[in-house]
C-alpha cells in the first residue's frame, strides 16, 4: 500500500510512519521556462488576457527533504487564492524571483517549477526532528504565513518579520498538490465538523479579513460601525461580512449581480450596493454618488472601508470613508497603482491602514471561530486537482463567489467529517450556504 492510499483509507499513525514517502508526487505548478509566455502588458497587468489554464500544469514533481521545523502533509484538499492567479500570470513579477532569493539560504525552494497554493487541509505523515506539539496522523489545516520564529519581532507580530513569506507564493511546495511542506508554526487543528474541502478553503482569506477588521493591528472595528465591503461575496469579502455581523457592526456589501445580492441577503447583509451602477469610479462625481447611496441606505458614512480591489476602487474608498474613518487595505487585485484625492484624507483626518495576512495567534482565533461554528466556510465549488487551471481561471475572471476548492488526495467531496453532532446543530443550510 502506498502512503497516499493509506491516508485516504484512514490508516493509523503507526502504519503511516512505516510506509515509505514517495519520491515524487502530483502537484499544480508553474514552470520557470515559461516565464514571459504571455508577453508584456504595456499599461498594466489587466490590459491583455493571460489565460492561466496555459501556465498551470499538473504533473509529477520531486519530493523534497524536510527541515527540522517542518512537517509533510498529505493534502486532502486545497483552495484557490488570488496569489495563485498572480503566480500563474507571472505578475507583477514572476514568483521564481522569490524562489531564487529564498534559494540562497534554502536551496530546496529554487527549482525550475513552483508548486502553488496557500491553503490546505490534510494529515501529517512526517515531522522534522524539532517539531513538537504535533504527531503523525493529526488532521490539520494550514495558515499561510511562513516565518522565522527565531526573529525577535516574530514574537511581537510575525507579520513584521523581515523574512516573512507567503507559503505557496513566496515559497515552493504549496498546497495545490498531493503532498505539501509546511512549518510547524503554520499548523492548526482541522475543524472536526467540516469536510476536507470546507476546512481547506478558509485560513488565508478568513484570517486576513480578521486582522483587517477585528485585530488591534487593523481597523479595530467596534459595535455599530458601518463597514463598506468591496466584493462582499468574494473570497475575502464573504468572511468580512460574517465578521462584521458577528461583531455587532453594520455591513454594506458591494456586489455586481442580482445573484450575488441575493446571496448577501441570505447571509443576513441588509444593505447592498450594486457595483454595476458605478462602472467608472474615477472622479469625485462618481464617488459622491456612491457615498450618497450608502447614506441613503444606512443614514451615515462608513466608519471603515474594507479594501482589496485596489486601483479601480481606492479613490472612491478614501472619499466615502467618514471624517476620522479608515480605509483598511490588504491587496490590489485590479492593479497596484492607486490614485486618490489626498485632500479628502488629510483634511478629514482619515487613515489608510495597510494589512498583510495574519499572525499565528490571529489565525488561531479564526480557526477557533470556525471550529465553534461561529464562522462558516464560503466554499462555492470544488474541482479535482487535474483541473486546478480551470479553478484558478474562474477566480481570475471573477466567475465565482466565495472560495473555490480543489481536491488533493480526497477521492470525493463530503469526506472528513468527524463531529456530525456539531454539524447538525449548526445546520447544513448555514455551512453549505455558498454551495446553493
Amino acid at each position: 500500500m502506498t502512503l497516499a492510499q493509506a491516508v485516504v483509507d484512514g490508516a493509523d499513525p503507526e502504519e503511516l510512519a512505516r510506509l515509505e514517502v514517495p519520491t515524487t508526487f502530483r502537484a499544480a505548478h508553474t514552470r520557470k521556462d515559461e516565464v514571459g509566455m504571455f508577453g508584456r502588458s504595456p499599461h498594466g497587468v489587466n490590459d491583455v488576457d493571460k489565460d492561466i489554464t496555459r501556465s498551470i500544469h499538473v504533473s509529477e514533481v520531486p519530493m523534497p527533504e524536510l527541515a527540522p521545523d517542518e512537517v509533510l502533509i498529505a493534502v486532502m484538499a486545497s483552495a484557490i487564492n488570488f496569489n495563485t492567479v498572480w503566480t500563474a500570470m507571472f505578475e507583477p513579477i514572476p514568483t521564481f524571483a522569490f524562489l531564487e532569493r529564498f534559494g540562497r539560504e534554502d536551496p530546496r525552494h529554487d527549482r525550475d517549477f513552483h508548486v502553488l497554493g496557500s491553503d490546505a487541509s490534510g494529515v501529517i505523515v512526517r515531522m522534522g526532528t524539532a517539531v513538537r506539539r504535533w504527531k503523525i496522523g493529526d488532521r490539520v489545516v494550514t495558515s499561510p504565513a511562513y516565518v522565522d520564529e527565531q526573529d525577535p519581532i516574530t514574537h511581537s507580530d510575525s507579520m513584521l518579520g523581515a523574512d516573512l513569506r507567503a507559503w505557496g507564493f513566496e515559497t515552493n511546495y504549496g498546497g495545490l498538490a498531493e503532498f505539501a511542506v509546511v512549518k510547524a508554526t503554520q499548523l492548526l487543528p482541522k475543524p472536526r465538523h467540516l469536510t476536507w474541502e470546507e476546512a481547506a478553503c478558509n485560513m488565508l482569506c478568513a484570517s486576513t479579513a480578521y486582522r483587517m477588521l477585528v485585530s488591534e493591528r487593523g481597523s479595530r472595528m467596534k459595535q455599530g460601525d458601518v463597514v463598506l465591503i468591496w466584493g462582499a461575496t468574494g473570497g475575502l469579502g464573504a468572511y468580512a461580512v460574517q465578521l462584521v455581523r458577528n461583531g455587532g457592526g453594520i455591513p454594506v456589501g458591494v456586489v455586481s449581480s442580482d445573484e450575488k445580492a441575493a446571496l448577501l441577503r441570505r447571509m443576513g447583509c441588509e444593505h447592498i450596493v450594486d457595483r454595476s451602477q458605478f462602472d467608472h469610479l474615477n472622479d469625485e462625481k462618481s464617488w459622491r454618488r456612491l457615498g450618497a447611496e450608502v447614506r441613503r441606505q444606512v443614514g451615515e458614512d462608513p466608519h471603515i472601508v474594507f479594501e482589496h480591489t485596489g486601483k479601480d476602487t481606492f479613490g472612491a474608498s478614501v472619499y466615502v470613508a467618514r471624517r476620522g474613518g479608515s480605509v483598511v487595505t490588504c491587496g490590489s487585485s485590479s492593479g497596484y497603482a492607486h490614485e486618490y484625492d489626498n485632500r479628502h484624507l488629510w483634511m478629514k483626518l482619515k487613515r489608510i491602514v495597510g494589512s498583510h495576512g495574519a499572525n499565528y495567534q490571529e489565525c488561531h482565533e479564526v480557526n477557533r471561530l470556525l471550529s465553534l461554528g461561529v464562522l462558516q466556510p464560503t466554499l462555492s465549488t470544488v474541482y479535482p486537482l487535474d483541473q486546478t487551471g480551470d479553478a484558478a481561471r474562474a477566480v481570475q475572471l471573477n466567475k465565482h463567489v466565495g472560495k473555490v476548492g480543489v481536491l488533493g488526495l480526497a477521492p470525493a467531496e463530503d469526506l472528513g467529517v468527524e463531529d456530525r453532532a456539531l454539524r447538525e446543530r449548526i445546520g447544513e443550510d448555514r455551512i453549505r450556504l455558498f454551495r446553493s
